[in-house]
């Protein structure tokens, strides 16, 4: 019997009490992490490969010689580090991996270590037993994801492209769980999401400016209130729908699947997604939600300046409407700066990989169903696509009916089932050797 679904568990724990929060701003250390992930691969024998542009910023990188030298090199990554979380919100500990109720809670098991000890427990098990797989395999372990990779994958991508050469494909996370759907005859479906495609990020800094002054005199120029106008305006905006082909074609799926339409209002049909409807409602159009306020210094005094922060998805080619549509919305006084943005995606749900991941779920799930849909965040892939990499959200997970996990992405009591992480690890090691 295959020991890698047995392993996973315990990895999982391990991993989430490693402590490796992301601040963003730079703030985050990975060290831990990546040492822990270098030591679980040299234990099989492998000598994984650690590059950092900073000594607390490490990746590590382990490639597995494929049966056939010939074929296109295939990417397996996650990402080490996690959102911050404050225990005072949290049932558990979050960095305690508690195993509690069938699940292994903490921060990470979702988002990502439970990707993560998957990816490990399988290429151990790999190296045990001296499994060679039909196709070079590399297995990415990056730094900095929640922060959009500066530090790693855009980091390694730019200084180190030679740990991906012969690479044409990845996997990675947040694709290839499972949502119960009611059929329309009544019974129940198993469907199965595979992420095709992401939104792409502008993270924008708006300043508003003004006149400072006494807090006891009135002030028409009082760039709080300008500051607060153009949010409102902002999160008034109605943002227009629009289907792109990997949402129009998971929508086709849902009607076919439970029977109800969605010409014109998708809302009856997302219903049926239960926690997962928000990811999707979220990759109908673009969105703009102001994340951090900064203004002011002292109670009896009106400040200069005042200042939010932006988190802006937007659909595949929108970037510039988007960024021409906040600046009208802000109005003459406030001044849009970008701190970070980075391209959407979309692949196509048909080729060799494609069909492998979909054979992988339904060998473990005979009768589900496997659907594609666009991925609201974003997720390294975006940096892979720079060498010309084509990546999928695969992260197999078979969650029971009533777990409402998609809100679990950087949310509070984060948990994931164990049998969900021992049928991840069997269909991980079904497509990684037969693919």
């Amino acid at each position: 019997m295959s020991e890698a679904p047995q392993d996973v568990v315990r990895i999982c724990q391990e991993l989430i009490r490693i402590d490796s929060s992301n601040y963003g701003e730079g703030r985050g250390d990975e060290r831990a992490a990546a040492a822990y992930v270098v030591a679980q691969l040299r234990e099989v024998g492998l000598d994984p490969l650690v590059v950092a542009p900073a000594p607390e910023r490490p990746s590590v990188f382990v490639r597995i010689p494929g049966a056939d030298s010939s074929l296109p090199a295939l990417c397996v990554h996650g990402h080490l580090d996690v959102v911050p979380a404050n225990a005072a919100h949290w049932q558990v500990d979050p960095f305690s991996g508690l195993d509690r109720d069938g699940c292994i809670w903490g921060r990470g098991a979702v988002d990502m270590k439970g990707m993560v000890a998957m990816m490990l427990a399988t290429v151990r098990e790999m190296a045990r037993c001296g499994i060679r797989p039909r196709r070079d395999l590399v297995f990415g372990f990056f730094a900095d994801e929640e922060a959009g990779g500066v530090y790693g994958s855009q980091w390694v991508v730019a200084n180190h492209p030679e740990i991906f050469a012969g690479v044409t494909e990845a996997i990675s996370e947040v694709g290839g769980f499972s949502v119960t759907l009611p059929r329309a005859d009544g019974a129940t479906q198993r469907a199965y999401l595979l992420q095709t495609a992401e939104k792409g990020i502008l993270w924008l800094r708006l300043t508003a400016h003004g006149r400072a002054g006494h807090g006891s005199v009135p002030n028409d120029e009082n760039p709080i209130v300008r500051l607060a106008q153009a949010i409102a305006r902002i999160d008034a905006h109605e943002w227009p729908l629009e289907f792109i082909p990997s949402v129009r074609e998971l929508l086709d799926g849902l009607s076919r699947i439970t029977g109800t339409g969605y010409a014109g209002d998708p809302e009856p049909l997302l219903a049926h997604l239960g926690g997962a409807a928000g990811f999707v409602r979220a990759t109908l159009r673009d969105t703009a939600n102001a994340t951090m306020l900064d203004a002011g210094y002292k109670h009896n005094v009106v400040p200069q300046d005042a200042s939010a922060s932006l988190d802006c998805r937007f659909l595949p080619g929108h970037d510039e409407r988007v960024l021409k549509t906040l600046a009208d919305l802000a109005g003459d006084h406030v001044d849009i700066e970008i701190r970070h943005d980075d391209i959407a995606l979309d692949s196509p749900f048909s080729g060799g990989l494609v069909a492998a991941m979909v054979a992988a779920l339904q060998a473990e799930d005979p009768g589900a169903e496997v659907l594609p849909y666009c991925l609201s965040g974003g997720t390294d892939n975006k940096a892979l696509s720079r060498l010309g990499i084509t990546g999928y959200g695969f992260a197999p997970l078979q969650l029971p009916a009533d777990l409402e996990f998609a809100p679990m992405f950087h949310g509070i009591d984060e948990r994931v089932p164990t049998q969900s992480l021992r049928f991840g690890t069997r269909v991980l090691r079904r497509l990684l050797t037969t693919y």
